[in-house]
């Protein structure tokens, strides 16, 4: 049902893409339209990871120099029969992490320091999981083909409202109009945010499920969400504050945007994330997020801080 949503929330995307196409030039505007859509989307396939993780000043990481992060990895990526993934760092006090790459033959998986220093080893194996349902799934594309088009879109409207419609509306009195115009330049971006927002959602919950079973602790994954979402709220991330189209790459939103619609979040709301994973937990046969924030998964700092502060050692599960 999720790849069937996505599929017609991306059909969608694609016809309003060449509606507006049709609105400013006719017949020949929409194949325009496509062709640009279309050599958009070759660029972004082959460049989208180098992109983003460079917007994000991500450093690649290996067994020497952050080797229980590549050793989380590295177990979860084999016990899901995956590729091992390139691994990254990115310098940020927010705990978050994303994935991207066009396929798992060419994905990496990126966590913030954040993310070492703020929870146990089952809530990163969770998130790790979870990043790594996003490469099974081919999210990564996914995801950027709808940014990539959103993003043209926009551009196209704008087009259209200099040119197009003005330039119809003097000569027949058929184009758009001046009105139209400015309908088109408002209504077509924010139809394309709508979808795109809706296609990223969709894709949560599935990287969601995924990230629990692979790691064995959906609630160890749960009470990674809540942790990461509260500290969110608070700590800023600079680069994806400098870069918002890349907001919906990341497991939890790490924009600091206050009183923003439910309509218009990248992300669905943690606590129906929660509702899932716990329920996913109960099938599985284990504890919810509440018996897993009582148990031995609680810990005062994470794996990669300091060891002896930490109230009980986690269990390692399927990865370790």
């Amino acid at each position: 049902m999720n790849y069937l949503r996505t599929a017609i929330l991306l059909a969608g995307l694609t016809g309003l893409f060449m509606a507006v196409g049709y609105l400013i030039g006719g017949g020949g505007g929409a194949v325009i339209a496509l062709v640009i859509a279309a050599a958009t989307n070759l660029f972004s396939y082959w460049n989208a990871d180098k992109l983003v993780l460079s917007m994000h000043d991500a450093q690649e990481v290996d067994d020497s120099s952050a080797p229980e992060l590549v050793g989380v990895v590295r177990g979860l990526a084999q016990h899901a029969g995956l590729p091992m993934p390139r691994v990254y760092l990115m310098d940020s006090p927010q705990p978050n992490a994303f994935a991207t790459g066009r396929n798992p033959e060419h994905a990496a998986v990126c966590a913030t320091t954040g993310l070492l220093n703020t929870l146990s080893r089952d809530e990163i194996a969770g998130v790790i999981g979870h990043e790594l349902g996003h490469v099974r799934n081919h999210d990564t594309l996914t995801m950027t083909i709808t940014a990539t088009i959103a993003g043209a879109i926009s551009m196209l409207a704008q087009i259209g409202m200099l040119f197009g419609g003005f330039a119809r509306d003097r000569e027949s009195n058929s184009g758009l109009g001046i009105v139209g115009s400015v309908l088109m330049l408002i209504l077509a971006p924010l139809a394309a945010m709508i979808v795109q927002m809706a296609i990223s959602r969709t894709r949560e919950y599935a990287a969601d499920n995924f990230g629990g079973r692979v790691s064995g602790r959906p609630d160890a994954l749960a009470s990674a969400l809540v942790k990461i979402s509260r500290v969110a709220e608070e700590v800023p991330n600079d680069t994806a504050e400098a870069h918002p189209a890349t907001a919906h790459l990341f497991i939890i939103n790490p924009l600091s945007g206050r009183g923003m619609d439910n309509l218009f979040s990248t992300h669905p709301s943690t606590e129906n994330r929660i509702a899932a994973l716990n329920e996913l937990s109960r099938e599985m046969g284990l504890g919810s997020l509440g018996a897993a924030q009582r148990g031995a998964t609680r810990a005062a700092t994470g794996p990669w801080g300091d060891a002896g502060r930490r109230e009980n050692e986690v269990s390692r599960g399927p990865w370790g």
